[in-house]
């Protein structure tokens, strides 16, 4: 018989559990939980490309693995600077930072033009939800989704013509 003395239970579920996954298996988690969406990486591939192309899967694999990458160096370096300033949530204005610190200037000066136009928008939209203003038409609403860009949008990309300048930055 064995006896229970001095043993950690909390040791002892670990040690359960991975009798039933592999370090192997615990490592793929970890990596998949690092990466952006492979489909909605290849939906903003497929975005850019004329209508006709074909995007092969170790393209879209290898897309995933730069732009997890790259946003990662950038929310990293957002982050550190949130932590010297003693602050706990990194904001948009962190982003457009790291983004001039580490030299991508091109692409920070235009996310600080769309993040200012962002903002202003949703103050729009703040002040038209207080003044009671719900008898906006259908019409007037779905014009006003299409231009103004929603969290979580990547309205950048929803033209098929490449660059911030065919948009208007």
């Amino acid at each position: 018989m064995s006896d229970n003395k001095g043993k950690n239970p909390d040791r002892e579920l670990h040690n359960y559990h991975n009798n039933f996954t592999s370090d192997e298996d615990h490592d793929a988690i970890k990596e998949q939980d690092r990466l952006l969406p492979i489909a909605n990486v290849g939906r903003i591939m497929k975005q850019i490309l004329p209508p006709n192309a074909k995007i092969s899967k170790e393209a879209k694999e290898t897309m995933q693995e730069c732009v997890s990458e790259f946003v990662s160096f950038v929310t990293g370096e957002a982050s550190d600077k949130c932590h010297k300033e003693k602050r706990k949530t990194v904001n948009g204005d962190d982003v457009c930072w790291a983004m001039a610190t580490l030299g991508f200037d091109d692409y920070a000066e235009p996310l600080k033009r769309y993040l200012y136009k962002y903002r202003e928008l949703d103050v729009e939209r703040g002040n038209n939800q207080n003044k009671g203003n719900e008898t906006e038409t259908c019409n007037n609403y779905d014009a006003k989704k299409q231009q103004s860009p929603r969290k979580g949008s990547s309205s950048l990309f929803n033209n098929r013509n490449s660059g911030p300048q065919s948009r208007g930055f």
